[in-house]
């Protein structure tokens, strides 16, 4: 049957498909607009099977704060070139998901997908868009956050690198929260304090460095010693209250807070795109 221009632009502003996929799922729908849109649908879940081994280390990580700082909602977003990550669609459809997981409270990729927007579920979303722009698209990380304390975001230029920092108590000025925010994101800590260090990774920190001290020539006894002077090192240099302070490397991350009459921090989540989720 013949296949109209008028019908091919509008199962195109529907779906988002190219103008030749929409009138070859047309024709192939004997002109019925539902059963084209199906037909769409189920090529891009071909394509995104096709595409299953591909990777897909480009993407976004965004943010969402509630005003009172209560709740906070993070979500990484993942594709294979940043071309498709700058796309204007794929940064709203990316908005779009994330206020479902604000809204409604989502902690998992899993149950994201099974949510519904715009009379879709967000796993039929990714599809239609693996279909559209032909790329390994998938949601990597969710995130969610309820506190008693303080909450505050921060968001790397390029939306590659994100921070949700939670605080003991109420912070009342967001500037120091979030140099505490920007100090996660440069340094990387595995833990905000020692105490909250997996034994294993202190265990192994105190076997490598008593092993290379023995190496170097230091008795046992003197090496166990040594070895926990350079754990501390560690400490300075991996765990968050005790890193320098970049801004002031004259004083650390606890001390700054101190200083600033600012609550500890609680816990942290630092989002780097295209590491593997927790």
């Amino acid at each position: 049957m013949s296949i109209s221009a008028k019908d091919v632009k509008k199962l195109r502003d529907m779906t988002g498909a190219g103008m030749m996929d929409c009138k070859k799922a047309l024709k192939e729908a004997d002109g019925d607009m539902d059963r084209a849109v199906e037909i769409l649908r189920k090529k891009g879940q071909k394509v995104s099977e096709k595409r299953a081994d591909r990777e897909a280390n480009q993407g976004l990580v965004v943010t969402r704060l509630s005003d009172d700082g209560k709740k906070a909602a993070a979500l990484e977003i993942n594709c294979e070139t940043d071309f498709v990550a700058r796309n204007e669609d794929f940064q709203k459809s990316t908005r779009k998901f994330l206020d479902v997981v604000f809204e409604n409270e989502i902690a998992t990729v899993k149950k994201l997908l099974s949510q519904k927007v715009d009379g879709l579920t967000v796993e039929e979303h990714l599809k239609e868009m693996v279909g559209k722009i032909g790329e390994k698209i998938e949601i990597n990380r969710v995130i969610l956050i309820k506190t008693e304390g303080s909450l505050v975001e921060y968001i790397h230029p390029g939306n590659q690198l994100g921070v949700l920092a939670e605080f003991e108590g109420n912070v009342a000025d967001p500037d120091i929260a979030k140099d505490v925010a920007m100090q996660i994101a440069a340094m990387n800590p595995i833990a905000v304090s020692r105490e909250n260090v997996d034994a294993s990774i202190v265990e192994k920190e105190l076997e490598i460095a008593k092993e290379q001290l023995i190496n170097e020539g230091k008795p046992a006894e003197i090496a166990e010693k040594a070895a926990k002077g350079k754990l501390r090192r560690f400490y300075e240099e991996r765990v968050l209250l005790e890193q320098k302070f970049v801004k002031d490397n004259g004083i650390s991350v606890r001390e700054y807070l101190e200083k600033n009459d600012t609550p500890l921090v609680k816990s942290f989540h630092r989002i780097q795109l295209g590491e593997d989720s927790e």
